[in-house]
C-alpha cells in the first residue's frame, strides 16, 4: 500500500465488511444450493437422458441409415452407374467408329482436291508475285486463309471418313468372324466385291483420267502460258509507264517547284525571324520573373501578418490564459482529488470486502450444508441402507437361486428337448423321403447332401452318446495332437 494512497481506518473497514457479508451471505448460500441441485440433476437425469438419447438415436436413426446405405442405396448406385458406364461405352465406341470411317473415306477425296488446289495455288502465286509486293501480300493473305479454311474441311472429312472406315471394317469383321465359310463367301461376293470393283474400275479411272489428268493439262499448257503472257502485258503496258512517269515527271517537279523552295524559305526568313521573336520574349519572360516574386513575396508577408493578428493571437490567447486555467483548476485538480481520495480508496475496500465475504459465506455455507447432509443420513440414508442390505438382498438372493435359476434350467431342458426331438423328426422326415425316392426310382441307396454326419455332443463327465449317435472317439483331440 503506497503514501499516496493510504489504507481506510478500521473504523470504516470493519461496518463495511459486516454490511457486505449480511447481504453476500444469502447469495453465496443459493449459488450452492443452485450448484448443488445442477450437479445432481447432471448425475441422475441430464447424463442418463443424453446417454439414452444417443442411444435411442444411434439404433432408430444412425444405424437404419448406415444399413439402408449398405444394403440399398450403394448397390443400386453401383448398377446405375455400370449400366451408364456401359451406354456411354457403347455409344463412344459407335461414334468413334462412324467419325473414323468417314474420316478415312473424306481424305482420300481430299488429298485429290488438295493436289488440284495446290497447282492452282502454286500458279495463281507466282502471277500474283510478278504484279508487285503490294498485290502479292493481299492475294497471299487471301490464299492462306483459303489454304487454312481446305486444310481444315480436309482433315475434318479425312476424320470422318476414317472414323466411318474404321467403324464399318470392325462391324464387317465381326459380322465376318460370325458367318460360316458359304455366308463369308455369298458376304464378300455381295458387300466386298461390288465396293471393290466400283473404286478399282470406276472411281479411281474417274478421279485420275476424268479430274487430275485434265487439271494437269490445263495447267501445264493454258494456264501457266495464259499466267506468264499476262505477267509480260501488265509489266510492260502500266509498270513501265508508270515508272518513267515518277522518275522522270513527278520525281524532278516535286524537287525543284515544291521542295528547294520550302527549305530556302524556312532556312533565310522563317529561322531568323523565329530566332528574334524567342528573344524578345525571353526579355520580357525575365523581367517578369523578377518582378513578380518580389511583390508576391511582400504581399504574402502583409497578409500572413494580419491573418495572425486577426484570426490567431486573439484564439492563442483565449486558450492560454482563459480555457486552460479554468479546465485544470476548476475540473481536473478537483476530479483527480476525487479519485485518488475517495473513489480508489472505497471501490478497493468494496473489493476486498466482497473477497473475503464470499469465502467466508462459502464456509458457512459448506458447513450448513455438511449439517443437513448429517441430518439426511441418518433420517433417510441409514434406514434404507439397513433395509437394502437387511432385508431387500437376501430376498432377491432367494429369489434368484430358489425360484429364478430352478425356472431358467428347466426352460433350457425343455428347449434342448423340443430341438432334440425336431432333430429327430427332421431325420425321419429325411429318411422316409429318401426311401420313397429309391422305391419310385430304383438303384443303390443314395445319400443325400446335407450336414455332414458329426457326433453328438457329451456330457462332461460321461460317455454316453445322444440316441442314433455315432460314438465319438475318447481321446481328446489335444492328446491326439
Amino acid at each position: 500500500m503506497s503514501m499516496e494512497n493510504p489504507p481506510p481506518p478500521a473504523l470504516i473497514r470493519i461496518p463495511v465488511r459486516i454490511v457486505v457479508l449480511v447481504v453476500v451471505l444469502p447469495i453465496r448460500m443459493a449459488w450452492d444450493v443452485l450448484t448443488a441441485a445442477a450437479r445432481f440433476l447432471d448425475r441422475t437425469l441430464l447424463r442418463p437422458t443424453g446417454r439414452g438419447l444417443a442411444w435411442l438415436f444411434h439404433h432408430t436413426v444412425t444405424r437404419p441409415a448406415r444399413w439402408l446405405y449398405r444394403r440399398v442405396l450403394a448397390p443400386v448406385g453401383r448398377v446405375i452407374a455400370w449400366v451408364f458406364t456401359g451406354v456411354g461405352r457403347g455409344l463412344a465406341w459407335a461414334f468413334t467408329g462412324v467419325g473414323r470411317g468417314l474420316a478415312w473415306v473424306f481424305t482420300r477425296v481430299g488429298r485429290g482436291l488438295g493436289w488440284v488446289f495446290t497447282r492452282v495455288g502454286h500458279g495463281l502465286g507466282w502471277v500474283f508475285t510478278r504484279v508487285g509486293h503490294g498485290l502479292g501480300w493481299v492475294f497471299t493473305g487471301v490464299g492462306r486463309g483459303l489454304a487454312w479454311f481446305l486444310t481444315g474441311v480436309r482433315r475434318g472429312l479425312a476424320w470422318f471418313l476414317t472414323g466411318l472406315g474404321r467403324g464399318l471394317a470392325v462391324t464387317g469383321g465381326w459380322l465376318w468372324s460370325g458367318l460360316s465359310a458359304a455366308g463369308r463367301r455369298l458376304g464378300k461376293a455381295l458387300f466386298v466385291w461390288p465396293w471393290v470393283g466400283l473404286w478399282r474400275y470406276v472411281i479411281v479411272p474417274l478421279a485420275r483420267y476424268g479430274i487430275a489428268v485434265p487439271a494437269v493439262w490445263l495447267y501445264r499448257h493454258v494456264l501457266a502460258p495464259l499466267g506468264t503472257a499476262s505477267l509480260w502485258l501488265l509489266e510492260k503496258l502500266l509498270l513501265v509507264p508508270v515508272a518513267a512517269l515518277f522518275r522522270y515527271v513527278l520525281v524532278p517537279l516535286f524537287r525543284y517547284g515544291i521542295a528547294l523552295p520550302a527549305i530556302w524559305l524556312y532556312r533565310h526568313v522563317l529561322t531568323p525571324l523565329g530566332h528574334g521573336i524567342r528573344w524578345v520574349f525571353v526579355q520580357v519572360g525575365r523581367g517578369l520573373g523578377w518582378f513578380f516574386p518580389r511583390l508576391g513575396r511582400g504581399l504574402a508577408a502583409v497578409l500572413a501578418w494580419s491573418g495572425r493578428a486577426v484570426f490567431v493571437w486573439p484564439w492563442v490567447g483565449l486558450w492560454r490564459y482563459v480555457i486552460v486555467p479554468v479546465a485544470r483548476y476548476g475540473f481536473v485538480v478537483p476530479a483527480t482529488w476525487l479519485w485518488r481520495r475517495v473513489l480508489v480508496p472505497v471501490a478497493r475496500e468494496l473489493r476486498d470486502a466482497l473477497a473475503i465475504c464470499w469465502r467466508v459465506a462459502g464456509f458457512l455455507s459448506r458447513a450448513v450444508g455438511r449439517a443437513l447432509k448429517w441430518v439426511a443420513w441418518n433420517l433417510v440414508g441409514r434406514p434404507v441402507t439397513w433395509a437394502w442390505t437387511r432385508v431387500v438382498r437376501p430376498v432377491g438372493h432367494w429369489v434368484r437361486d430358489s425360484v429364478w435359476a430352478p425356472a431358467r434350467r428347466a426352460a433350457v431342458e425343455a428347449g434342448r428337448a423340443a430341438k432334440d426331438a425336431l432333430d429327430t423328426a427332421r431325420a425321419t422326415v429325411r429318411e422316409a423321403r429318401r426311401d420313397a425316392l429309391r422305391a419310385l426310382v430304383g438303384g443303390a441307396r443314395m445319400t443325400e447332401p446335407g450336414e455332414p454326419e458329426a457326433a453328438r455332443a457329451r456330457t462332461l463327465g460321461s460317455t454316453t452318446n445322444v440316441p442314433g449317435a455315432a460314438p465319438a472317439p475318447e481321446i481328446s483331440l489335444r492328446k491326439r495332437g
